[in-house]
Parts: C-alpha cells; structure tokens; sequence
C-alpha cells in the first residue's frame, strides 16, 4: 500500500514515497505531477485544500491551538476569492474588502502553489488527497519534537521521530539533489499521516464543511 506525503519546496514540490516502511524521496515539479504518481492510495499536501469565502479556517484555529508555541507554524490560508487575484496589492484589497483583514506576505507567497493544487483537484475533488500539517504528525510521533526544525536541535528531533516508522536517513542519503533537508522531512511527516489515513487510524481537526468547489476544510495527520 504506497502512500505519497508532499510538502511545497520553492514554487515546485518535495514528494516522500511510502511503502510498507520504505520512503523514497521525490522532486516534483508541480501539483499534477505529485497526483500523477503512479499506485499511490492516499496523496497528503501540507498546504491548504478547502478555502473560506470569509473569515478563519475552524480547522485552522485549532490545530494552532493544538501546537501551542508552534502554531505560529500554521499560516492563515486565504478566502477563495484572493486566488483570482493579479498581484499582493489586489489581494490585500480583497481580504480587507471581504472580511476587514489584509492577506500576510507568507500566505500570498502560497497563493500560486494553492492555485496549482486547486487546479490539478478537479471536480468533482480527488478522493485521494487530504490536507495534511507536518508539526501535527511530528508531534503525534513524539511530543519531544519542541525546537523550531530549521535548527540543529529541531532537525535532530524530527529525525528521531521518524526512524522507527520508515528507514528515513538511507531516503535522505538517496535524495534529488538540492532538496532541503527540511522539505525531505516535513515530506515524511506528510507521508506517515498519509499512511495513517489509508488505515483508518489518522486524527483530524475542522468540521465536515466543504467550501465552493466542494473540497473539505480539515487538516488531517
């Protein structure tokens, strides 16, 4: 039962192949070429899927409130409407426009990879994808994951969370080059909630709404 975890990674994608505790470490280029891959069961996107016409995710406020000092990680994902905007300025004047707020320069740079996955979805959406959030995983997997993962510590962390449940250090050795170590990692997170997903086993947060085009708001892991 093949599983695919894909974490965004520089306007392409980092992709994590999971087998049966064998994780294979993949550059792909956009979001149709991460649904592409071929006999996977469950495809797990850490970026978001189901997006409000206004106001906050549910989905969102609690998986912040879940992590605690680490849920600044979860960045507000835009109104449905911003994904039709031209530039960062437009989208500014839609948010506030819409629901008072201005859209934050992180979130704007994740409009173009959110607009690539909500293309590549279709409708109606593929059943196989479901939005994922790497620290939920991580956290799940040991609650001594603590320190931010761009740090010595933090790396070290995610790596002992991860080697009993698939042999993550020969995929990191095997890796595309020029993948970031990061990406690789919060990939495998990814992939181990997809493979919890695929057995039924997995948590989530948010209610069962769905927003325009019919994708789920919920963050799962």
């Amino acid at each position: 039962m093949a599983v695919l975890g894909v974490d965004g990674w520089r306007g392409a994608w980092a992709g994590a192949l999971l087998d049966d505790g064998v994780v294979s470490l993949l550059a792909l280029s956009d979001a149709s070429a991460a649904l592409a891959v071929p006999g996977v069961e469950v495809v797990a996107v850490d970026m978001p899927i189901g997006l409000a016409d206004r106001g906050s995710r549910a989905c969102d406020v609690a998986a912040r409130r879940l992590l605690g000092r680490a849920g600044s990680s979860v960045f507000p994902a835009p109104l449905r409407p911003v994904l039709d905007a031209a530039d960062y300025a437009h989208a500014c004047r839609m948010s506030v426009g819409i629901w008072g707020k201005a859209l934050s320069k992180q979130t704007w740079s994740l409009v173009p990879s959110i607009r690539s996955l909500d293309d590549a979805l279709g409708d109606p959406p593929d059943p196989r994808v479901h939005e994922v959030h790497p620290e939920l995983a991580f956290r799940a997997l040991d609650l001594d994951v603590l320190d931010p993962k761009a740090t010595a510590r933090g790396l070290a962390q995610r790596l002992a969370a991860l080697r009993p449940v698939m042999d993550v250090d020969r995929a990191l050795a095997e890796a595309p080059p020029r993948l970031p170590a990061v990406d690789a990692l919060d990939a495998c997170a990814a992939a181990w909630s997809a493979q919890r997903i695929a057995t039924g086993t997995a948590e989530s947060v948010g209610d069962d709404g769905r927003d325009a085009r019919g994708r789920p708001m919920r963050i799962t892991w």
